[in-house]
């Protein structure tokens, strides 16, 4: 039941796929025998020599460990993939075309080699990258290709860098300007309302227009090439044909499943790697809402996580962004104020979602499982914690908890949210084994383990009035990130550690070979005269169970209402109903407290599928 040793690095989660955020963390050593190793969430992508020309684009880009100590860096693996595009556009005639240059392991070979582009006499080529893990580091022949990872001697933004951006975005302006590039306008969505744009508020959340619309094939040897049509009729059928690689984006959100939804068509110009096909790109998007976007405009502001610098606004940063996704400087209007950011997120961005849920509620989403109303308002609470928004009760509110426990199962060829990106992340290639048993076997047992309550508040009785309502965010930790829980490090752990219940994602407290506490909280308003329970399942697995001396605490505020000790570890989940009735009409943190009290017993204590509900 061994949680992984902890040393610096970053924690890559599904959520920052949703959301497109990173959040540090920690990197695993070796984990106990029930636990897989976390993937290094940190790598660096090596610019070919070259980069803006033919022979550069079709040069494979490598990826590699950052920081070597902390894990290896796989390309085929979903929760490590790098994603390249570029854009290019025929100064001479306004024509753009979309390549996707691709991305290998270091010291390997593609699947199949990629396609060489011909490019126009003096074209402009802009690149960009997006990535399904915490921080991307450019290297290699960056500086040749005039790329920007962040701000110069800082911190890297993130999931998202670009080269030739700037001069990309000046080229196609004065392109339209001229009459030669004609951006097509957005048409009417199914609501009335224009089709939206990556600066929509009912599109953005805590970190906009970052990541890419590229896609990759994975093989089971764990190599990778570019998508084409040519590719996919040759590397092979049944258990051998290749899966799916997809970098979780606000771009994919939009183009994939929002647009579709609404009756909107996105914007898509010639992949020059598979002739007679088109695709969509960032930079086609973001000339898109650049034109087009009616005010307010979202617009990158100084709270940003990405443009942050040791957790502090910067003004150079955000500017650097700015100029890789086509976005003005900050000034007197454009001024990137975090509280205009988040009042317009709060009313725009909530109306929006919740005036599109009859077209959005019976559709899925980059979640599977999950259709796409809940995973937006989910998304939209999630960037409101991000950014530090004060939240009045978002107007767009989660239908529930998602989708049954047995259809929240991530496709092979489909994003897990959620950002996230999107988030939004695409599942491994190779299904990661459960641990323990599977979860058809994992029953519940006959005896279930006892709470025992301290201190629990008397019932209250709830009033007629009191409108039934479900109020944790994130309940399943299907973003793959915590929030708008707060957690320490390690606490949201995928599938590749202790199985979850359902989905990919649980919290996992405990388990560590040493003493060590984890927590994990969330803080809700209880509606006035209303009844109300907390539920979630609890899975107690311990190395030697008979001590008690590991312990799982549930509080509300400062009154205890369960804990749980290694004593309680069974075979699978267990579900655990707690009344927080005497909670109403008040603000109530529910906060869980695992213990590790030596390292001895090594008891993990996994959570999933929490519920708040209010009635």
């Amino acid at each position: 039941m061994t949680r992984p040793a902890l040393g610096l690095a970053a924690l890559l989660s599904a959520g920052a796929a949703v959301l497109g955020v990173s959040f540090a963390a920690t990197t695993p050593a070796a984990p106990h025998a029930d636990a897989a190793a976390q993937p290094n969430p940190n790598c660096t992508i090596k610019v070919p020599a070259n980069p803006l020309t033919a022979q550069g684009l079709a040069t494979p880009y490598t990826l590699e460990a950052t920081a070597p100590a902390q894990g290896a860096c796989h390309e085929s693996n979903g929760n490590q993939s790098a994603f390249v595009q570029a854009t290019v556009l025929d100064p001479a005639t306004g024509a753009i075309s979309v390549y996707s240059p691709l991305v290998i392991d270091k010291g390997s070979a593609p699947a199949v080699a990629p396609v060489v582009p011909t490019l126009p006499a003096n074209a402009v080529v802009g690149i960009w990258f997006g990535y399904n893990g915490n921080v991307l580091t450019l290297a290699g022949q960056s500086a040749a290709g005039k790329c920007v990872g962040g701000a110069p001697g800082g911190q890297p933004f993130g999931q998202f860098a670009y080269c030739n951006a700037p001069a990309f975005f000046t080229a196609a302006n004065s392109a339209e300007a001229a009459g030669k590039l004609a951006v097509p306008p957005l048409g009417t969505a199914r609501d009335g309302k224009p089709c939206p744009t990556t600066r929509d508020f009912g599109v953005v959340d805590q970190d906009q227009s970052d990541n890419v619309t590229t896609e990759y094939l994975s093989t089971t040897q764990g190599t990778t090439a570019q998508k084409t049509a040519k590719n996919l009729a040759t590397m092979g059928g049944g258990a051998a044909r290749p899966t799916a690689l997809l970098n979780g984006s606000d771009n994919l959100l939009l183009d994939n499943f929002l647009d579709p939804a609404l009756g909107c068509t996105p914007w898509t110009a010639p992949d020059l790697a598979d002739p007679g096909s088109k695709v969509t790109s960032l930079a086609l998007n973001e000339l898109q809402a650049a034109k087009f976007q009616a005010a307010p405009v979202a617009l990158v502001p100084l709270s940003d996580p990405m443009v942050n610098e040791n957790n502090q606004q910067n003004r150079n940063k955000t500017n650097l962004y700015r100029a890789g996704v086509n976005q003005p400087a900050l000034g007197a209007t454009a001024n990137g104020d975090p509280t205009a950011y988040c009042t317009s997120l709060t009313t725009l961005g909530a109306q929006r979602i919740n005036l599109d849920k009859q077209f959005t509620a019976a559709v899925p989403s980059p979640q599977d499982g999950q259709n796409l109303f809940d995973f937006l308002t989910q998304r939209l609470a999630a960037s409101l914690t991000g950014l530090g928004c004060q939240q009045p009760t978002p107007t767009a509110t989660p239908t529930a908890t998602g989708a049954s426990p047995s259809s929240r199962t991530t496709a092979t060829a489909t994003p897990t949210a959620t950002g996230a990106s999107p988030s939004s992340r695409t599942t491994a290639t190779a299904t990661p084994t459960a641990t323990g048993a599977s979860p058809s076997s994992r029953t519940t047992p006959t005896t279930k383990p006892t709470d025992t309550p301290t201190g629990k508040p008397t019932p209250t009785r709830a009033s007629a009035t009191c409108s039934p309502a479900q109020l944790l965010g994130n309940p399943g930790f299907e973003t793959g990130a915590a929030a708008p829980w707060t957690a320490t490090d390690y606490v949201i752990y995928d599938s590749t550690g202790m199985q979850p219940r359902s989905g990919n994602w649980d919290a996992w407290l405990g388990g560590y070979p040493y003493a060590a506490t984890d927590t994990l909280s969330q803080q809700v308003t209880v509606p006035a005269g209303c009844k109300a329970s907390l539920s979630f399942w609890l899975h107690v697995a311990s190395c030697n169970p008979s001590t008690g001396a590991d312990t799982l605490t549930v509080k509300a505020n400062s009154t205890t209402l369960a804990t749980y000790t290694n004593r309680d570890a069974s075979d699978g989940y267990v579900h655990k109903t707690l009344d927080l009735s005497a909670f109403a009409g008040q603000k109530v943190t529910i906060t869980f407290t695992g213990v590790e009290a030596t390292g001895a017993e090594q008891t993990s204590f996994v959570i999933d599928d929490t519920v708040l509900n209010v009635s």
